[in-house]
């Protein structure tokens, strides 16, 4: 439930076409459904103004199937980190999966990805941020090996926003970006890299040290998290 959907509750007993008794029926058992294996929140969206998504990660695909099923009434349900047998069992393709139509879009989230081996991470924040009510426009492969191909993306960044940098390796990418826009940014360190990246590690200090003002950083190939953030704030931008 979220809170339109409360609203029109509240509208139907206003005009007749459903009686209180009823509409408590709906809140009693909007808090969360009882599954054998999870307990899915089905209040979030009032609570917050955005649903609760499914994890894949680490859950049977019956155990996922589940969880969308009893989250369906919210009218969209995100899955993320799909394996390829869920995302089959779910009719779609990718880590990130969105079922159902997301929200009018309001404002602008521009993904920016170093290089095409961190596409999977930006996908997930840029499928997030569309799945959570924002326009999403990408740019892959515009890492600091080749500065010259950010002046393409300029108008973008100009236009946009917050902007979301996915950048693995060592991770100057968010700093370079940081010191031509004065837009909200978003640094996502991934685990793309050799050796001495650690995992991401090195990718995430760099981010964390950035000498640049205004980058907020998230975890380690934690795309959803950006997405998430950056949907707010765009939100927010454009009540």
């Amino acid at each position: 439930m979220d809170r339109d959907e409360a609203s029109r509750l509240l509208g139907q007993v206003a005009d007749g076409t459903l009686t209180p008794a009823q509409a408590l029926d709906r809140f009693a058992t909007a808090p969360y459904d009882a599954l054998a294996h999870s307990f899915v929140d089905t209040h979030r969206g009032l609570r917050t103004g955005d649903p609760e998504v499914v994890l894949a990660e680490g859950k049977t695909t019956q155990q996922v199937m589940d969880n969308v099923t009893a989250l369906s009434q919210q009218g969209r349900v995100l899955v993320t980190r799909c394996s390829p047998e869920q995302s089959l069992a779910l009719g779609a393709s990718g880590r990130t999966v969105l079922i159902g139509e997301p929200p009018e879009p309001r404002g602008l989230v521009a993904v920016i990805a170093a290089g095409t081996s961190d596409g999977p991470v930006a996908e997930e924040a840029a499928i997030t941020a569309h799945a959570f009510g924002v326009n999403v426009e990408r740019v892959d492969d515009v890492g600091v090996a080749g500065l010259h191909r950010l002046v393409a993306a300029r108008p973008l960044l100009d236009r946009a926003d917050v902007v979301i940098c996915v950048a693995g390796m060592e991770g100057a990418l968010p700093s370079v970006l940081g010191g031509l826009v004065g837009t909200p940014l978003i640094a996502v360190p991934t685990s793309i890299g050799y050796g001495a990246s650690f995992g991401g590690l090195a990718a995430l200090l760099a981010m964390l040290n950035s000498c640049a003002p205004g980058v907020a950083v998230v975890n380690i190939d934690n795309g959803f998290g950006a997405g998430v953030f950056a949907a707010r704030a765009a939100r927010v931008a454009h009540p």
